[in-house]
């Protein structure tokens, strides 16, 4: 271990009350998420509370250490890998802080799984909408990450379709509570009305455009919403500290439709016409899939 790891290690154990851990088996144990990357991070840091994190992301500006967040790191593309400090959201800021079923709102950790936000609504009568197949695992942090959607996204939308305020330090270690607005944030509302037409027509053109900056939830049409325009960046452009989720209601009469099609791209031509029926989750699964799936059941 280099001298100058062990320093960094020394130095945040000093501000930071949660575990800071520099050891070899630790490190490897961070250098890679659900993807085939793997990056070696300096030092490892499990907050215990929102204090934690400031103080160390105070020590990242100060030293010009890189920060990366990680929840339950399942990612598949080396999202919650990196050099530098990761920051472990999932060990101790994991819960559900409060909750309205009146309102349909929660406020969570970044941490907090979704399974777990999901047990707390579900005797009410309610649910997050998105739900990615690593829901036991994935932290709505990471869901807000990577703009996360699911099978029922059909029906409820993206994460940040379901988002309604969040709390973020910036790069600079301002606190930026996106419901104060977008002009919170110097230059931003200029930036914007200098590039109306490019936004209008580029993004947001269809439902699950995850990729890049969703700037079209700045246009002024949109309201300007600072918190959905947040959600999907990775990480790049702040460090979430909580966030209010919005809930559906968890539909009283379900079922279950199975359809089969010589091939994918036939499977393909068919969704319009499902989607004018109004379903709630449309899931495709190759023929090789189900293969394996046989194969599993009738050796077991």
């Amino acid at each position: 271990m280099p001298v100058a790891n062990r320093s960094l290690a020394r130095q945040l154990q000093r501000s930071v009350r949660g575990a800071v851990s520099d050891g070899a088996r630790r490190r490897a144990e961070y250098s890679s998420d659900a993807g085939n990357y793997r990056v070696l991070p300096e030092v490892v840091v499990e907050p215990l509370d929102v204090d934690d994190v400031l103080a160390t992301l105070e020590f990242s500006r100060a030293t010009g250490t890189p920060i990366t967040c990680r929840g339950g790191g399942t990612s598949i593309a080396g999202n919650a890998i990196g050099p530098g400090i990761v920051i472990d959201f999932g060990r101790h800021l994991n819960k559900v802080l409060e909750f309205d079923s009146g309102s349909r709102t929660a406020l969570v950790e970044p941490g907090v799984l979704l399974s777990c936000l999901q047990a707390r609504a579900q005797p009410d009568g309610l649910r997050f909408g998105p739900d990615p197949s690593s829901q036991n695992r994935a932290t709505l942090g990471g869901m807000i990450g990577n703009n996360a959607c699911g099978p029922h996204a059909v029906a409820y939308g993206r994460t940040a379709d379901n988002i309604q305020a969040l709390t973020v330090v910036d790069g600079r270690g301002r606190h930026i509570r996106t419901a104060d607005g977008a002009g919170q944030v110097p230059g931003l509302e200029t930036l914007i009305d200098a590039h109306l037409g490019v936004i209008r027509t580029e993004l947001g053109t269809f439902g699950r455009q995850i990729s890049g900056y969703s700037l079209e939830h700045l246009l002024p049409e949109h309201g300007r919403d600072l918190a959905k325009a947040l959600v999907g960046t990775e990480g790049t452009l702040g460090v979430i500290l909580d966030a209010t989720v919005q809930l559906v209601r968890i539909s009283p009469a379900r079922m279950l439709l199975v359809l089969g099609y010589p091939d994918m791209a036939a499977a393909a031509d068919a969704v319009p016409a499902l989607l004018a029926h109004g379903p709630l989750a449309v899931e495709g699964l190759d023929a090789r899939l189900v293969d394996v799936v046989r194969r599993a059941v009738r050796a077991g």
